[in-house]
């Protein structure tokens, strides 16, 4: 499942939009990024010892751990560990560790990782609520599905998520060089 509206050109490893690229993503919009961007890291709600997860940068979320989405924080677009601060300076951030459970296991998506502030923040793959249920911005799958591509993911090997409509796929298709 995808954002609730949608797709948009998001900022990634492609640059930025295309030029005429249509919709772009911004904050709030309660779309997915469209494009192609790096898999950086992951997190989930075990220790780091008990997740047993040695290929890619692993955060453990605890109570005190937030996707900051205020795009006047100099940790716009970071999930932070506010214990750590001795000064939160946001006004809007998301608690990673959530009673729905949707952030058991996840993957950050590098998606305006300047960051670009109002550009869009925090954009994850995570755990669905169900087939039918679209996200606020990220993209969303079966908890086996995410728990399987936590634990295979190699920061060696640069993983990344192409996410594209079909008219876009099939016409960056040989210049990206996709399957």
């Amino acid at each position: 499942m995808i954002g609730r509206h949608g797709l948009a050109w998001g900022i990634g490893l492609h640059g930025s939009p295309p030029p005429g690229a249509g919709q772009v993503k911004r904050e709030g919009d309660g779309r997915a990024p469209a494009g192609a961007f790096a898999l950086t890291s992951v997190f989930g709600y075990v220790p780091a010892a008990r997740a047993c997860i040695t290929q890619i940068p692993y955060q453990p979320l605890t109570a005190s751990v937030e996707g900051v989405d205020d795009p006047d924080s100099r940790y716009y677009n970071r999930i932070v560990d506010s214990a750590g601060l001795t000064k939160k300076d946001w006004k809007s951030a998301e608690t990673m560790l959530r009673e729905d459970g949707i952030y058991r296991w996840g993957v950050f998506v590098a998606h305006n990782p300047e960051p670009l502030p109002g550009s869009g923040s925090c954009i994850f793959l995570h755990i669905w609520r169900g087939p039918d249920v679209p996200t606020s911005g990220c993209t969303a799958m079966p908890a086996d599905y995410i728990e399987g591509l936590v634990r295979w993911l190699d920061q060696k090997k640069q993983p990344a998520l192409v996410q594209l409509p079909a008219e876009e796929y099939n016409r960056l298709k040989a210049g990206w060089r996709l399957p």
